[in-house]
């Protein structure tokens, strides 16, 4: 069996969240699995450069950084605005845009991402999928989950004409999956589904009242909620009967608790602001009453697009952090709402974790393990899943056989994808830096090498 062998200085164990010193990983380079991870001596160290020897002794080995909120099909709103791409960029264009922007998240270290909206580029992402996907994929870019169109009630999305303000969409442009009533909700998840969906994504609330900005622009800011409990308690079990897992837009998390929805995404005003100089106890108790209490719900936190909106968003934002920092709370994985911001910077999450107190070994444990398990597919959950792991170290999860999504990575194992890749810095005392793209020396998905010395491996 032909192998490749990375000798790393230190690599992350993303399960016990320690750095390891002087490990040989050894991958099949066929399947892309992991067959080995061993300990290696000084003496051992190769002296003469091969393809399939990989010398990162002088560097920090890691899983594959997992984005679990992007959107692809757009770019920084510092560039041009939501509305203005959607209406003025073609299909044509955006696809474009879209490959771009998956091969800068893949060389800043990102060897997945979840795909949570085309926003008005209709059923592009399935497309898109199949193009980065494979052994022989057409582009290079990371492991791709989508979700197609948002499902959002009538009068809720734009873009909006300033023209006809009732009118939904502009010239058949629409962001979402516009739904009403359980018929057209359970017909959207079916044919979501049907399309190869990895995920279902309903916006739980929105800042539906965004037109009354001439007469009390507090609405502006104020999301409320859209579908009611029937409407997406049939989504949720449709969803979940033809095991697909359900992403949900929700500012407020009080409006999804209790619900079996996998991933809340935001969620900045789900506790009420408190000032700097409140008590632990006192964030406990706000934690206690209005903490996400779904203990199937894993929270992306979107902390960079917040960061973006100014000091109001991002007070709450910070606030409502800390306090799951304060309480323990660590059903978490990270994604930054990227293409709001430019691809390629997503470890800009990481970073604000990390500045808001999260200890760095936790930021990557949810940049990495956490966001597997947050974005695999529902047959990994369960008893079903339970049996899969227990088996995989036999190498069972051949992505030949069961395919690019099914795969497990996000832990340096036997039997776990080879999804890996390398920094420069020093994360124990410059994390900021350490997780930056800029540091970022090496890529690997699936046993295959992206970008190695810092340079981007050129294969198409």
């Amino acid at each position: 069996m032909k192998t490749t062998r990375i000798y790393a200085g230190k690599l992350f164990d993303s399960e016990a969240q320690i750095l390891l010193s002087n490990r040989v990983i050894t991958i099949a380079s066929d399947s892309g699995l992991i067959l080995s991870v061993e300990e290696y001596s000084l003496d051992e160290l190769p002296v003469v450069k091969s393809e399939d020897t990989i010398d990162l002794s002088h560097a920090t080995v890691l899983p594959g950084f997992v984005d679990a909120h992007v959107h692809l099909f757009l770019h920084s709103f510092a560039e041009k605005s939501w509305d203005d791409q959607l209406t003025t960029e073609s299909l044509a264009e955006r696809t474009v845009r879209a490959t771009v922007h998956a091969r800068r998240t893949l060389m800043a270290g990102f060897t997945t991402v979840r795909d949570l909206g085309t926003e008005g580029a209709f059923d592009a992402d399935i497309g898109l999928r199949k193009c980065l996907s494979g052994p022989n994929a057409i582009i290079p870019g990371p492991r791709f989950f989508t979700c197609n169109r948002a499902i959002h009630p009538t009068g809720s999305y734009g873009p909006r004409s300033t023209i006809h303000p009732s009118q939904t969409g502009i010239d058949g442009i629409i962001g979402a999956d516009v739904v009403d009533g359980e018929t057209e909700c359970l017909k959207a998840v079916r044919r979501q589904i049907g399309a190869g969906v990895d995920w279902i994504k309903i916006y739980a609330d929105y800042k539906v009242r965004s037109r009354m900005v001439d007469v009390a622009p507090a609405y502006v800011r104020t999301a409320i909620t859209t579908f009611n409990k029937k409407e997406f308690q049939v989504m949720i079990d449709e969803a979940n009967s033809r095991g697909v897992k359900v992403a949900t837009h929700s500012v407020d998390w009080a409006r999804i608790q209790g619900l079996a929805v996998d991933t809340v995404e935001h969620g900045a005003e789900s506790i009420p602001l408190y000032p700097d100089t409140a008590s632990r106890d006192e964030v406990l108790e706000l934690w206690r009453k209005y903490g996400l209490k779904n203990p199937q719900t894993t929270w992306i936190p979107t902390l960079t697009v917040y960061y973006d909106g100014g000091s109001h968003y991002w007070a709450r934002a910070s606030a409502t952090f800390r306090a799951a920092l304060i309480s323990g709370f660590d059903n978490i994985a990270c994604g930054g709402d990227t293409g709001a911001f430019t691809h390629g910077d997503n470890a800009r999450e990481l970073q604000l974790m990390f500045s808001l107190g999260a200890p760095w070994q936790k930021v990557l444990s949810w940049a990495t393990l956490g966001g597997w398990k947050a974005i695999r597919p529902r047959t990994w959950e369960g008893a079903e899943g339970k049996e899969r792991l227990a088996r995989i170290s036999s190498l069972s999860e051949d992505p030949r056989e069961v395919g690019d999504n099914e795969v497990a990575f996000g832990v340096i194992k036997r039997g776990f994808v080879a999804d890996i890749i390398a920094t420069t810095g020093d994360l124990e005392n410059d994390f900021q830096e350490a997780v930056s793209k800029e540091k970022i020396l090496f890529v690997m998905k699936g046993g295959r090498v992206y970008k190695q010395d810092g340079k981007v491996v050129d294969r198409y």
